[in-house]
């Protein structure tokens, strides 16, 4: 196809277009100028501000979110949870989280972290707000200690007291008993503190008990002041009856501390913040003293001892001395026998010494002297209801003759059996005796005797015996009758007639009858004549001639 031809010399000319370029700044360019600036700026300041990422462990997220869940601190935010991963051996939760610079200064190895849930507890019931904003991680900053981005969370909320008034005091105990974190202390039954924590010591032979005690009761706390185990029940029973203490319900249920300074102790110095204390085991037992002085000694027991335990009391006459120290079982391989050796432990400051002592009389001797008078140990029974056992030392002077053994570790110390020893004794002396006890002999002679007796009951010799005493008897019972119709009529008459002859003669002797009368004028006569007799004899005594010759006138004058 041909193109057309086109005569350019027809085309009129067209002007040339000259672009001039103005050189001035378009204000549309501040828009994305300004943007930059502040999303510089803005970039700056994140970075700037930004705090340091943490990890901590929990044994579970339960509740925890990753981008939602935050980290407070008096309920103000400080932290948020960026990732929830699980651990390499799946023992626990891994929690990555994103902290405000702020709190870089307080992230240390004493810095502690837990999750926040609602929770009841010893200490009441905590948490409740999170059931409607849900969970979170609490903190307890410490600015003290190493710095550190790695934490192992707690799995139970701790007693934060560190923006509390007051002071932290150390207990130390054989066992915690059943206090917890939480648990009340009592001064005079009002609630002034709680336990904060507790750990075994690096030996292992106590639990140390972290407790704190608010203002302005602390300083109630003196260095003398003793604290206690208030938990459960204190029953005591003495002359008085039974008595049953308890600080609260709480304490009762949940376990619980007490302290005060006993009233026999001058008040000492107000305690220092940490101080060390020891944790008694209840409220009568802070009376107790601490003796130093310890001397120790063993016994050997023949018979069983059941029911005794280390720990028992050793006592002398109802006052506690000691106590047992170790119960051990021993062979021996010479003799082939078996004994059982107690060792006790006994405090001798708990004994006042009063006099001036001897410098010639030290220990040995002392206890020496002492056994000689017959001083040894032996096994009682403490309570029939537990059946437990105690030792107890005494004076017995009929006792064998026994020293003290001092070759060894430990002295030893005589023992005599129990009383209930030496009744299982007297029985198997009694079982002896009887078994030697001639009885078989003795039955035979019975049997031969009981034969005797039934060959002379059946023999008619005794039949006709007691036929004839039978007759007897009859013939005794016929002639008693026939006396009593016979006699007794004739010894009523004679009775009567009797009592007739009595009755005249009391009328004949009364003082106003005439009889009476003429007899007492006869006896006065008689008197008289009696005298003259009596003067006769007495001259014819001096003048024996007066019988041949009579009388001499001239002694009549």
């Amino acid at each position: 196809m041909n193109e057309p031809n086109i005569d350019e010399t027809a085309v009129p000319d067209v002007p040339d277009v000259i672009v001039h370029s103005k050189k001035t700044f378009s204000i549309v360019w501040l828009v994305p100028i300004v943007a930059a600036i502040i999303g510089g700026w803005l970039a700056y300041k994140a970075i700037s501000e930004k705090g340091p990422t943490i990890t901590i462990i929990f044994k579970s997220a339960e509740g925890l979110e990753a981008g939602k869940s935050k980290i407070k601190y008096k309920d103000v935010e400080i932290g948020q949870v960026e990732d929830i991963s699980l651990s390499k051996d799946l023992s626990g939760v891994i929690v990555t989280a994103v902290m405000v610079k702020q709190a870089e200064q307080y992230l240390t190895e004493n810095t502690r972290f837990w999750i926040v849930r609602a929770r009841i507890s010893a200490s009441g019931a905590s948490g409740l707000g999170t059931l409607f904003s849900g969970t979170y991680i609490s903190i307890d900053p410490v600015r003290g200690g190493t710095p550190t981005r790695e934490f192992n969370g707690l799995e139970r909320p701790p007693v934060v007291t560190r923006d509390l008034p007051g002071r932290h005091f150390m207990l130390h105990a054989d066992r915690l008993s059943s206090l917890d974190i939480g648990s009340p202390v009592y001064f005079r039954q009002i609630k002034v503190g709680q336990v904060v924590a507790y750990h075994i010591d690096n030996e292992g032979n106590r639990v140390m008990v972290n407790v704190f005690v608010r203002a302005p009761y602390h300083h109630f706390v003196r260095k003398n002041t003793r604290f206690w185990n208030a938990g459960g029940l204190d029953i005591s029973v003495d002359a008085t009856g039974i008595e049953i203490d308890t600080e609260s319900f709480v304490t009762l249920l949940l376990g619980g501390i007490a302290f005060e300074t006993p009233v026999d102790l001058e008040p000492g110095d107000i305690a220092e913040e940490g101080d060390m204390f020891v944790l008694y085991r209840n409220h009568e037992s802070i009376y107790e003293k601490t003796y130093l002085k310890k001397s120790y000694w063993v016994l050997h027991f023949d018979g069983s001892v059941k029911g005794l335990a280390v720990g028992a009391p050793v006592d002398f006459r109802g006052i506690k001395i000691g106590r047992v120290a170790d119960i051990r079982l021993e062979f021996l391989m010479a003799d082939s026998a078996v004994r059982i050796p107690v060792l006790i432990e006994l405090e001798p400051e708990r004994i006042a010494v009063t006099g001036e002592q001897p410098e010639t009389m030290d220990r040995p001797r002392l206890m020496d002297h002492l056994v000689n008078k017959g001083l040894r140990a032996q096994l009682k029974r403490g309570s029939l209801l537990t059946d437990q056992l105690f030792i107890e030392l005494n004076f017995h002077p009929h006792a064998p003759v026994r020293r003290i053994v001092w070759e060894g570790k430990y002295p030893e110390l005589p023992t005599i059996p129990s009383p209930l020893e030496g009744i299982a004794t007297s029985l198997a002396q009694l079982m002896d005796r009887l078994e030697n006890f001639p009885l078989e002999q003795i039955g035979n002679s019975l049997q031969n005797t009981f034969r005797g007796t039934e060959h002379l009951v059946t023999s008619p010799e005794l039949i006709e015996s007691i036929h004839s005493l039978n007759n007897s008897l009859k013939q005794l019972n016929t002639f008693s009758s026939r006396l009593n119709e016979d006699m007794i009529p004739a010894v009523n008459s004679t009775l009567e007639k009797t009592q007739k002859t009595l009755t005249e003669a009391e009328n004949i002797l009364r003082s106003d009858s005439r009889f009476r009368h003429q007899l007492n004028h006869a006896l006065t006569e008689l008197a008289g004549a009696a005298r003259s007799v009596r003067l006769l004899v007495d001259y014819l005594e001096q003048h024996p001639e007066a019988l041949l010759k009579g009388k001499d006138r001239s002694d009549e004058k």
